[in-house]
């Protein structure tokens, strides 16, 4: 896949300067947006019992609230474009604070599944993607390190947010607490107002001359015609699929989406089921974490270096082909000391393709062309993201049901078995 060609940018990137503050404004915004969906489920034991749900019921709030923060990358884009970054992430904020509030006296399971899952969920939506976009208008020669920096809120966040939500549940229950987050949520605004726009050289102003035109005499409807597609593209950019690169780097981010998330729900069942304990089995996942937190500004500082940036898309490919090949191995680890060794690795993976997807993104489209791009990606991965568990567990089950007629001495050797078929499938 070959670079996009240098953009006819109208201004030259700073590479620096205020823009570091932006790259601030965007770490905090990409943090809440990827590590709410996954703590909120700290509160689900509590929802269960208060509102009578199942838990299937209670695990869909934060399934609607990824669908609604992927689903909305062509809108979120549009409104970048149309308006800014800065009112974008503010408004965000601003719904995501409203969302975990409003949630907070909520009574029943569809009550939340609106206020979290749809409101507060285009709310993150609404961050990520207008984060993502001023970044690249900003970067150019320092992007691939901006892009670590930013991305490595989201293991921050989770590490932070994991243990303080479990002490804001134990002393004030799941109402308070979520009352507790949306105020915090609402720090995303002043996130927002850090992302002042880009400064413009100054050129002649041409409203004058568009007014003149718009006023000659013509076809109403070809007019609208042009208008109404012109609109249309602002939201779903087709003619991104005639891109060659675009469509291949589209089948590689979802088929790596599809599984990049079930190894997470399954590594602590896979540990217990090699007879580890249950603290232990929690704790690979904050060790994974906690790699992760490093490795993502480290990955963005390599891709820097004059070596690699002209290469970024074979170090992207390394980086996919390596945390498959941690994945691949995992069901031949029996110990936990290797178990924490995997749990290193798969931190270092994931780490890296994360703070990697979108600048080969950004390479591969441009900066003009990025913010059409990402939106269509995210609206097309938030399929995989939400099928992909789900299937490695439904897998999971019918491995399992060829095993029921064995006696129960031997159902935790081939539960282990079950969970290792599901490993293998994801990587």
């Amino acid at each position: 896949m070959s670079p996009a060609p240098a953009d006819p940018l109208e201004y030259k990137p700073l590479d620096g300067g205020w823009g570091w503050m932006v790259v601030i404004g965007a770490h905090i915004s990409i943090g809440f947006a990827y590590a709410t969906p996954k703590v909120l489920s700290i509160f689900f034991n509590e929802i269960q019992q208060d509102l009578g749900s199942s838990f299937s019921e209670i695990a869909l709030i934060s399934s609607i609230m990824l669908a609604a923060m992927y689903a909305g990358g062509p809108v979120s884009s549009a409104m970048v474009n149309r308006f800014g970054s800065r009112p974008i992430v503010m408004l965000g904020g601003l719904l995501c604070g409203v969302s975990m509030i409003t949630a907070s006296f909520g009574t029943s399971i569809i009550y939340l599944y609106f206020c979290i899952g749809v409101i507060g969920g285009c709310g993150l939506s609404l961050n990520l993607n207008a984060s993502l976009i001023i970044i690249s208008k900003y970067f150019l020669k320092r992007r691939p390190l901006a892009n670590g920096l930013a991305m490595a809120g989201s293991p921050v966040f989770l590490c932070v947010l994991a243990p303080f939500n479990q002490y804001l549940l134990v002393n004030f229950g799941w109402r308070g607490s979520l009352l507790i987050l949306g105020g915090l949520m609402l720090h995303c605004c002043v996130a927002g107002a850090l992302m002042r726009p880009v400064p413009l050289p100054c050129k002649p102003p041409s409203y004058a001359l568009e007014k003149t035109v718009e006023e000659q005499p013509n076809s109403g409807n070809t007019k609208l015609k042009k208008r109404f597609v012109k609109n249309a593209k602002k939201f779903l950019d087709f003619s991104l699929f005639k891109d060659r690169g675009f469509v291949i780097y589209l089948i590689g981010s979802i088929m790596f989406i599809f599984g990049a998330y079930a190894p997470i729900v399954f590594l602590s069942a896979y540990a217990k089921s090699q007879g580890v304990e249950e603290y232990s089995a929690a704790y690979l996942l904050s060790i994974m974490g906690f790699v992760d937190m490093f490795v993502r500004p480290g990955t963005g500082l390599i891709a820097n270096s004059k070596l690699v940036r002209p290469r970024i898309q074979y170090f992207f490919s390394f980086a996919l082909v390596f945390n498959g090949t941690c994945h691949l191995l995992c069901p031949l680890i029996k110990s936990y000391a290797f178990l924490v060794v995997y749990a290193v690795f798969f931190g270092i993976g994931f780490g890296m393709v994360f703070a990697l997807i979108f600048e080969c993104l950004m390479d591969l489209m441009g900066s003009q062309r990025f913010p059409r791009a990402v939106g269509l990606v995210t609206i097309i991965e938030c399929f995989p993201m939400l099928l992909g568990p789900p299937a490695a567990g439904n897998y999971t089950l019918i491995m399992h049901s060829t095993y029921t007629d064995i006696n129960q001495s031997k159902s935790a050797k081939h539960s282990s078995v079950n969970i290792e078929h599901a490993l293998v499938l994801c990587s």
